[in-house]
């Protein structure tokens, strides 16, 4: 396969028309861009059939920092979807060997680290309340996020307690001590008495 038959058939299943081919070629800014769009279309779909063929098209890009930037938007965009860690596990089984072809072992471990942030953030959000070795073993971001999204005070005061940056210490502190914890869609939790 070519970069360019690659990336057409890509445009092609996603139904993406109005691409130059050549442009995307010749600048990986509008190849990113297509492969954004790309990504969002599969997202999308409620089948999950061709997601290992679409990664691992995507990771035969030469440019890995893009193809990477690619699949990890995939695995966000079907994070956020999931409806809970045994169906993103079994997602994430099907493309991690795909991934796993990047050359550089950077790009490897980068999507593995993001899928491992989604599978803490899934089950925290189905009761699961982490240890601090498992909070340990998330990125910076995924702590963060964590601390602004979760409502369980023992979450929040386990990231208050045992989060690696400050700021996010703080957030979930001040989460955590507020009368009500209201989450991103503005729903709110009761703070249990003490």
């Amino acid at each position: 396969m070519t970069l360019r038959s690659d990336l057409a058939g890509l445009l092609a299943e996603a139904g993406i028309l109005d691409v130059d081919l050549d442009a995307a070629l010749a600048d990986g800014h509008v190849r990113s861009a297509a492969y954004q769009r790309v990504v969002s279309v599969v997202a999308s779909s409620r089948s999950r059939d061709r997601d290992g063929a679409i990664v691992a098209t995507i990771v035969r890009d030469p440019d890995e920092v893009m193809s990477k930037t690619a699949v990890v938007a995939l695995v966000d965009a079907l994070g956020l979807k999931a409806a809970g860690p045994a169906e993103f596990r079994r997602w994430s089984a099907g493309i991690l060997p795909e991934s796993d072809r990047f050359e550089a072992r950077q790009c490897r471990a980068f999507v593995r680290g993001r899928v491992h942030d989604w599978l803490l953030r899934l089950s925290v959000r189905d009761g699961h309340v982490p240890t601090p070795d498992e909070l340990a073993t998330v990125t910076d971001w995924m702590q963060r996020v964590l601390a602004e999204e979760v409502t369980s005070p023992a979450v929040l005061a386990l990231l208050a307690e045992s989060a690696r940056r400050r700021k996010t210490r703080n957030i979930a502190r001040n989460r955590a001590g507020s009368r009500a914890v209201r989450s991103r869609d503005g729903s709110t939790e009761p703070q249990a008495a003490p």
